[in-house]
């Protein structure tokens, strides 16, 4: 493996979402958490301000499996696939990139930023948050809020195009929560649309 270092012993990484290949977070490493993210599968990065190093989700829990490991042509920049567990940022955002300056027309992903929030939740439990009360009352009222959201969809869609949007953005939301607490990804929802256009 052909990696540089600089002059202080780190290559900075570039983290992204193996699911969305949404860009999560740019960290540093050196040699020694290279090594550890290979052998657990599980980042590890090196901290310039703490100068130490440290395991992404120590204690948050919001931990980065590594799906891929790859270094660019020069060899001085790593990237890193991730299945990122809970949210990337410290601020709770679901990447560090959400300062928006350019956004390209269309370019969309709600969906998976919203079903990362919910696996933080999941992950990391949060008082008064609705999304743990569903989580802590279990499968059967996570249904039953299915059930009903899905009658207002109905009624929705019979009374103004206003109405419709907000009940269906609140039966998707429950549709993710539903999808996080089974351990089923966007990824196999794709998969499983992508079959039926074959």
């Amino acid at each position: 493996m052909n990696i540089k270092y600089d002059q202080n012993g780190l290559i900075p990484a570039i983290v992204q979402d193996v699911g969305t290949k949404e860009i999560l977070m740019l960290a540093y490493m050196n040699q020694e958490a290279v090594e550890l993210t290979l052998q657990t599968k599980i980042a590890h990065y090196y901290s310039r301000s703490r100068k130490c190093l440290w395991k992404k989700g120590e204690t948050s829990k919001n931990i980065q499996e590594v799906k891929g490991f790859y270094y660019d042509c020069d060899g001085d920049t790593i990237l890193l696939k991730v299945n990122q567990k809970g949210v990337a940022c410290h601020t709770g955002s679901y990447s560090c990139f959400f300062n928006e300056v350019l956004k390209e027309k269309g370019e969309n992903h709600t969906l998976e930023r919203l079903y990362g929030i919910i696996a933080g939740r999941k992950e990391s439990p949060k008082e008064g948050s609705y999304t743990n009360y569903l989580f802590n009352e279990g499968l059967d009222k996570i249904l039953k809020k299915i059930g009903e959201e899905s009658s207002e969809v109905i009624i929705g869609a019979k009374n103004n195009k206003e109405e419709l949007i907000y009940e269906v953005g609140d039966l998707l939301y429950h549709l993710l929560v539903l999808l996080v607490n089974e351990r089923i990804t966007l990824d196999e929802i794709n998969s499983e649309l992508r079959s039926r256009m074959e």
